[in-house]
């Protein structure tokens, strides 16, 4: 069942405050959801479909469920698959919907690493007894998979710097912004090396917050004020660790950014604006060549002379900032993708930024680790006729 234009974005909330102390994870989910519903003109009493992922504490969606007061559930879904999962969420609301499950899905995320911790909480996964003992870490792993990019298409750290120039110039027009200061290619290479070849202007920010979506039916949006955002087409596809013989130089989005496209009947030359999961700069360059803004190999290239920034640029790219110097709340970035591909097609980001006559935008998300397993989604959005 295609969901192609059987489900609207109602409502987009993104939590202002990047470090938030004295309040607990489900306080700040509750804040979320209020502040979406609140943007699409509706009540939790409306909310028949509840979305949430690894993040939601307790018993997740029942837990939640109950903390929020969704008294009127007919449907409930906890996909984890990382930082994508939100992006998975707005697909899985939609075929809900389409389905008759639902008519009013609520999506949220909330986390509050940046005060209390990050907790990876994957001691009982079945390869941490293969992988674990040799002392992966995060930034570790995504750094091979930049080395080896680089080994197989001579990309260089100037090239993955261009992304954090552009995301960098985005965010110095976002009052919420962790880090608002504009940065330059030298400053970038002039940073500290956290593991090489990435340094630490190539890592994301580690924020508190939270950001939350209202998908509803379109007999729902056509009696609610606020104008809407059509959801196209979507795609997910996990990409794992192939017994060892993993490829590192390319993601999940190989496989879910076609379906997306194929569902929505677009192709990459229709996209206006793209979010593009940003964790570290590797994931943006990967994620841009698997998507087919460019071939494989030629994204150091595709990256430069300003191409990633926006309004001019021949792939404007999360101009909010991004992960890599906004908000990257609960260290999970697949919401805040979609919330900012939603301001561009209503209008709504910032003027410096803003993408003219923006109709058609992609949301791209990824969740696990590009150098083991992890799952890509990607969503194609449309401005409301």
């Amino acid at each position: 069942m295609s969901v192609r234009g059987r489900a609207q974005i109602a409502g987009a909330y993104e939590h202002p405050e990047r470090k938030i102390p004295g309040k607990s994870v489900a306080q700040v989910h509750a804040e979320v959801a209020l502040g979406a519903l609140a943007d699409a003109g509706l009540s939790m009493g409306d909310v028949d479909g509840y979305f949430c992922a690894g993040d939601a504490p307790g018993f997740g969606p029942l837990s939640m469920a109950e903390y929020l007061g969704l008294d009127n559930l007919s449907y409930l879904d906890s996909t984890e698959t990382g930082g994508s999962s939100y992006v998975i969420h707005v697909g899985h609301a939609a075929a809900a919907i389409a389905a008759g499950k639902c008519r009013v899905a609520l999506i949220t995320l909330a986390g509050l690493p940046r005060t209390q911790g990050l907790d990876r909480g994957r001691g009982g996964s079945p390869e941490s007894g293969f992988e674990s003992p040799f002392g992966p870490t995060t930034v570790s792993m995504y750094a091979l998979a930049a080395r080896r990019h680089m080994y197989e298409y001579g990309t260089t750290s100037a090239q993955l710097a261009e992304i954090k120039v552009a995301a960098s110039h985005h965010a110095s027009f976002n009052p919420n912004a962790l880090l608002p200061r504009e940065v330059t290619v030298a400053e970038v290479l002039d940073s500290p090396m956290i593991s090489d070849p990435l340094r630490r202007l190539d890592c994301c920010v580690i924020t508190d917050g939270g950001g939350a979506l209202v998908v509803v039916a379109p007999e729902v949006a056509r009696d609610l004020p606020r104008r809407t955002v059509t959801v196209l087409g979507h795609g997910e596809a996990p990409k794992h660790a192939m017994n060892g013989h993993v490829d590192l130089t390319f993601t999940g989005a190989k496989w879910s950014g076609p379906r997306a496209f194929e569902e929505a009947g677009v192709t990459v030359a229709d996209i206006d604006y793209a979010s593009i999961y940003d964790s570290f700069t590797i994931t943006v360059l990967e994620t841009i060549e698997d998507l087919g803004f460019c071939k494989k190999g030629d994204g150091g290239h595709f990256v430069s002379d300003g191409a990633l920034w926006a309004p001019g640029g021949a792939l404007p790219f999360n101009t909010d900032g991004g992960g890599l110097c906004n908000n990257h709340p609960s260290s999970r970035g697949g919401m805040t993708k979609v919330i900012e591909a939603v301001r561009q097609l209503r209008g709504e980001a910032h003027p410096q930024v803003q993408v003219p006559d923006c109709e058609i935008a992609l949301a791209h998300g990824t969740g696990g680790s590009l150098a083991t397993r992890m799952g890509s989604a990607t969503l194609i959005l449309g401005r409301e006729d």
